[in-house]
């Protein structure tokens, strides 16, 4: 077989390690650096480090310091630290090509072989080596320890559901092999929320029956009110939710905050692995401020200027107030951001709804094209975004190779003759004195949507179509909820509808894997019981029984086995055309921009940006790490374009 290795890798492998004199102290660590408390600069970043080219990507240098504010409405979502930090084994950069981050190379063997080369010298937070014991540790002690990890290792470790194999020939080296091609795996490990392959075991060994002192390990567990080792071991072994400041991490800002707070504290970490060209270690800024608001005073509190870089929780519908504020003087730009999901807002009949009735009606096709004929796209468009949005059901925008404007339309006209003819060919031809159509045991039919009630602009939406479904003779419910208590109803399957977000990656490209458009998740809130059944292998859920949803779990096995970039292309039309075919997830609008608030002060933000959940994540893919404070004596505000 022919070795492949990444064409990213080599520009990497060629870059020279900085000499020791030229990689400079930071200011915030330079207290516990005189105490002996740290060690100096060039002995906290590896012996290779990740140095960026910042002109090269347009950018210019910055200086280490200052504190960034930032909000967000959940005290849960100090996780967004982990997805703004984006370290990342490997990560996308600007142009989403998959780059070496946290490793040094990966070496590629028909996607079926992946060497990993860490970077020597690389430490966690807490100083303690990152090597590959913190790989052997997750793999041996983690993923294959049926009391944390009930249903093995994660699906990213199997390949048409076989388990792979991890060795581990040095302390600098991994290697991930299948007996069969895996294409997915570098697109997963540069997600947004992405497994975590690797744990810092010279921390949570002491929590480990493997490792810990037998009455130390009990007394811990009695402290922390919990079932047993396992219990706190996955209690305090969470790195997506950052939420254990004693975790050690290799993000670029670590955890300062202890106990319930409305205000969170991110330091700098002092042993993170990027530099820039000159040998000052990133992150720039050396302080990040998470405080939380109410959903409802987000663009309130931007507008007046307390915040220095906010996209979350801010909507369209604010773009009026941020502007005013820009020109009364607060000390912030306005940028619009292009938005990456396939659709802002989507509505989902939840096929597996627990009412058998309602069920088997959500289940026709039919019912499913008539709802989305029934909405009048355009009024939306121009009452929510003045006509900006695109229109159209959910599918891949227009930037992408798959992008078919027949999907776009398809059932997406308004045009409730056509939908009302629809229901009344499927039996739903009676009526209540109130107009309303009849379900087959003739309740009236009341359509129950529930949200998570975080963007009012979905509240906006869902209220113009109550009135026009209202014309289809069903009863629109908006119900909202909490976004957890959500989830769980979908997933329970005792939620009628959910409306959310479309795909998060409306840019799909021949090298994506189609896995979200065929039923293999829970997430996809269109059939919550058969993505619990094909994730947990049977275990939970209920098998797929309905054919077109069966064709997309086969078209999907057929990606994970072909590398033909020309075949992979046609499965990724072909399971387009279903979903567009089938309104699985009923799309409203996409492509509406996303204001992201920026201070004046701050630099390296690009103006024209891309607001994306996965792949992006958010602030990630544009290196928050590399944003910085003017100096004080800068007064310069970069003008926007008109």
């Amino acid at each position: 077989m022919l070795d492949r290795l990444l064409a990213c890798c080599l520009a990497l492998c060629c870059a020279k390690a900085l000499p020791a004199a030229t990689v400079q102290e930071s200011e915030f660590w330079s207290g516990e650096v005189s105490r002996a408390e740290l060690p100096v600069a060039v002995d906290r970043v590896p012996s290779e480090p990740l140095i960026v080219d910042l002109e090269a990507k347009g950018r210019t240098f910055g200086t280490q310091g200052g504190t960034l504010r930032t909000m967000i409405t959940r005290s849960k979502d100090i996780r967004q630290m982990v997805v703004y930090g984006y370290a990342r084994l490997v990560g996308y950069d600007a142009d989403y090509e998959i780059q070496p981050d946290l490793l040094r190379e990966i070496e590629v063997i028909d996607d079926r072989k992946f060497t990993l080369h860490l970077r020597r010298g690389h430490r966690w937070s807490d100083g303690a080596p990152f090597t590959s014991d913190d790989f052997k540790y997750w793999w041996h002690n983690v993923a294959n320890n049926l009391e944390l990890s009930p249903n093995g290792p994660p699906d990213i470790l199997r390949a048409n559901g076989v388990v792979g194999a991890m060795t581990f020939p040095d302390e600098a080296t991994v290697v991930i092999e299948w007996d069969r091609p895996n294409p997915r795996f570098l697109q997963v490990l540069a997600g947004a929320r992405p497994p975590f392959i690797y744990r810092p075991s010279s921390y949570l060994k002491q929590f480990h029956i493997d490792f810990a002192d037998t009455e130390e390990l009990a007394a811990a567990v009695r402290k922390k009110r919990v079932r047993g080792w396992a219990a706190l071991h996955n209690k305090v072994d969470n790195m997506y939710k950052f939420d254990n400041p004693a975790l050690p991490t290799l993000q670029p800002w670590m955890s300062a905050s202890t106990g319930k707070s409305s205000r969170h504290l991110f330091v700098r970490n002092p042993y993170f692995h990027r530099i820039d060209s000159r040998g000052v270690q990133l992150p720039y800024i050396d302080v990040v401020e998470m405080t939380v608001v109410g959903s409802g005073l987000v663009a309130a509190k931007s507008n007046a200027g307390e915040t220095d870089l906010q996209a979350r929780g801010l909507d369209f519908r604010d773009v009026s107030i941020l502007k005013k504020g820009e020109s009364d003087g607060s000390p912030y730009r306005t940028f619009l951001w292009a938005n990456g999901a396939a659709s802002q807002i989507a509505i989902y009949p939840n096929l597996n709804f627990a009412d058998p009735v309602w069920r088997e009606v959500m289940r026709d096709v039919r019912f499913r094209r008539a709802l989305s004929m029934g909405i009048d796209r355009r009024m939306i468009n121009r009452a929510l975004y003045f006509g900006l949005a695109k229109e159209g059901g959910m599918t891949a925008l227009a930037r992408s190779p798959f992008f078919d404007a027949g999907n776009l339309s398809a059932w997406a006209l308004h045009d409730p003759v056509t939908a009302n003819k629809m229901l009344d060919e499927m039996g739903l031809d009676q009526r209540s004195p109130a107009g309303l159509r009849l379900l087959p045991d003739g309740r009236p039919m009341e359509f129950v949507v529930e949200t998570a009630g975080e963007r009012q602009e979905v509240g906006n939406a869902m209220a113009i179509i109550a009135d026009t479904w209202r014309d289809l003779g069903i009863k629109l419910v908006l119900r909202p909820l909490d976004r957890d208590i959500l989830r769980n109803r979908v997933y329970a399957g005792v939620s009628m509808a959910a409306v959310w977000f479309g795909w998060d990656n409306g840019l799909p490209q021949t090298f994506t894997p189609p896995e979200y458009l065929a039923p293999m998740h829970q997430e996809f809130f269109a059939w919550p019981k058969w993505g619990q059944y094909m994730q947990t292998r049977g275990a939970a859920g209920e098998p797929v029984d309905m054919p077109e949803a069966k064709r997309l779990i086969d078209f999907w096995h057929a990606w994970e086995k072909t590398a033909d970039d020309t075949e992979r292309a046609k499965i990724w039309r072909s399971m387009l055309a279903i979903h567009a075919d089938q309104q699985y997830g009923i799309g409203i609008l996409a492509e509406a921009p996303q204001p992201v608030v920026v201070s004046d002060s701050l630099r390296n933000v690009p103006e024209f940006g891309k607001w994306a959940w996965d792949p992006g994540a958010h602030f990630g893919i544009h290196r928050m790490d590399e944003f910085y404070f003017a100096p004080s004596n800068d007064q310069t505000r970069l003008e926007t374009k008109p």
